[in-house]
C-alpha cells in the first residue's frame, strides 16, 4: 500500500499526548490528537491546577527534547520544593527547604499551555470522544478505525493511545481493567491564602505539605494564583464509598461535616488540620456555587503487566500503567513515554515514510521492543508507588514519611 505519509492519530491530549504529537511535528511527521475536552481558553489554563514535579532522566529529559527547557524554568516559581510532614494533630515533625531537591515543579495548567502553544492549532480535534476503536488487516497492512460518533470515523495507519485510565485503545491490546486502589481522594482549592488564611498559609509553607496518620491524609501544594491545593486521601476498603456513605453528589459543606466529624475519617484530629479542611471547603463552594464535591476512587494497573504487542496501535502514560500519585512518577513516566515512542516512529519514519506498509513493518518491532521497556520502567516506579503508599498510610505515616526524609537528606 502506497500513500505520501502514514496516517497517525494520538488519543488523548494530556501531557502524553502533547508530547509525544510536539515531538513528531519536530521532524514533519504528520499527526491528529484527538481530544475530549473542548478546547480549554486562556482562563482556564490559568486557573490554579495540581502541582508536578519534573524529573531529569524522564519528564524533563522530554522537554528538553522538544526545545522548551528554558521556558519550562520561567514557569516553575509558583511551587518550592519545600517539604513540610505533620502528624494528625498539626504537629509539624519534619521540614526542609527544599534545598536538596532537584525536582522543579510547575502547574499541570502551564505545562499544557506550554506543550499547546508550540503545536500547530490544526493538529489538535477537540471535543472529540472516542467511542470504540477497531482494528483490521488486509494484504499485509493494519488499518485502526477510531468512531467519534457525531464527529465521525477516522482510519489511521497507527494510533497512540494517551488517553488515561479507562483508554478504548488499551482495549485493542488487552482485556485488563484498573483495579480499585483502596483510597478516596478529595481535591479542593485555596485561593489567595497568603492574604485571606495568613496562619494556614505559614502554616502549610510555600511548598508541599503532608499530615498523616490514621491510614489517612490530608496533604497541599502551593500553585497560581498563590493558591494552595488541598488534597484529602481517605483509606477506604469500600471502592463505592461515595455512594454507600451518600456523598456522591453532594456539595463541599456535607462532605465537610462527615470528614470532620466521623471517628473513621478525620473526626479525631486536631484543630489545625480540621481548619484547613474547613477552609478549603469554604473556598471551594465560593467558586464554585452549586457544584458538588470532587470525591472519587483512585484506580491502578496491575504492575508489570505486559499484553501481547498488535500491529497498528499502542498505549502510553496512564492507559499503559496508571498507578496512584504517591512517587510522583506519573507525569514523568508518560512523557518519558513519549520521548522514546516518538523516537522509534522517527526512525522508522527516516527509512520508509512513503510506503505505509514497509513503514509499520519497520516499526513494529520498534515499537514492540518499546512497550517491554516501558512496562519494565513502570513495573520499578509501580513498585515504589505501592510501597510508599503503605509507608504513608499505615497507622503512623508521619513517623514514617519523616523518617524517609532524614534517610535521604539527612538532618535538615
Amino acid at each position: 500500500m502506497s500513500l505520501t505519509q502514514p496516517r497517525i492519530a494520538i488519543v488523548g491530549g494530556g501531557p502524553a499526548g502533547l508530547t509525544v504529537g510536539l515531538l513528531l511535528h519536530h521532524r514533519n511527521i504528520p499527526f491528529t490528537i484527538f481530544e475530549l475536552r473542548q478546547q480549554p481558553t486562556d482562563e482556564d489554563l490559568n486557573k490554579p491546577s495540581g502541582m508536578l514535579d519534573l524529573h531529569e532522566e524522564s519528564g524533563i529529559a522530554a522537554l528538553r527534547e522538544c526545545g522548551l527547557y528554558d521556558q519550562f524554568l520561567n514557569l516553575t516559581g509558583e511551587c518550592s520544593e519545600a517539604q513540610r510532614v505533620s502528624d494528625k494533630d498539626g504537629n509539624i515533625i519534619y521540614q526542609d527547604e527544599g534545598e536538596l531537591s532537584q525536582r522543579p515543579e510547575i502547574s499541570r495548567h502551564a505545562l499544557s499551555k506550554l506543550l499547546i502553544s508550540n503545536i500547530p492549532s490544526s493538529n489538535i480535534k477537540w471535543g472529540h470522544k472516542l467511542l470504540s476503536a477497531a482494528s483490521s488487516t488486509a494484504s499485509g497492512h493494519t488499518e485502526i478505525e477510531l468512531d467519534f460518533g457525531s464527529n465521525g470515523k477516522h482510519t489511521v495507519d497507527l494510533v497512540i493511545g494517551a488517553d488515561g485510565a479507562w483508554s478504548k485503545i488499551r482495549n485493542l491490546l488487552t482485556e485488563v481493567k484498573p483495579t480499585y486502589s483502596g483510597t478516596q481522594n478529595i481535591t479542593m482549592t485555596i485561593r489567595n491564602i497568603t492574604t485571606r488564611y495568613p496562619h494556614l498559609a505559614k502554616f502549610v509553607g510555600l511548598g508541599s505539605f503532608s499530615a498523616l496518620g490514621t491510614r489517612h491524609g490530608v496533604m497541599s501544594q502551593r500553585g497560581p494564583q498563590d493558591s494552595a491545593r488541598i488534597y484529602i486521601f481517605l483509606t477506604v476498603d469500600d471502592e463505592s464509598f461515595p455512594a454507600t456513605t451518600g456523598l456522591a453528589g453532594q456539595a463541599a459543606a456535607v462532605t465537610k461535616d462527615r470528614l470532620l466529624s466521623d471517628t473513621a475519617l478525620l473526626g479525631t484530629w486536631g484543630s489545625i488540620i480540621k481548619e484547613l479542611v474547613s477552609a478549603a471547603s469554604e473556598e471551594e463552594m465560593a467558586d464554585n456555587p452549586g457544584a458538588t464535591v470532587d470525591l472519587r476512587p483512585l484506580y491502578m494497573l496491575p504492575v508489570g503487566k505486559l499484553w501481547e504487542h498488535q500491529t497498528g496501535a499502542t498505549v502510553i502514560g496512564d492507559a499503559a500503567h496508571v498507578m496512584c500519585p504517591w512517587a510522583g512518577e506519573g507525569v514523568n513516566l508518560a512523557m518519558w513515554d513519549s520521548l522514546l515512542l516518538a523516537q522509534a516512529i522517527i526512525k522508522a519514519h527516516e527509512t520508509n515514510a512513503k510506503d505505509i506498509t514497509t513503514f509499520q513493518n519497520t516499526l513494529d518491532p520498534l515499537v514492540k521492543e518499546f512497550e517491554a521497556d516501558m512496562i519494565s520502567r513502570a513495573q520499578e516506579k509501580g513498585e515504589e508507588t505501592i510501597s510508599n503508599g503503605k509507608m504513608l498510610f499505615g497507622e503512623d505515616g508521619a513517623a514514617a514519611f519523616r523518617d524517609f526524609f532524614l534517610a535521604a537528606y539527612g538532618s535538615t
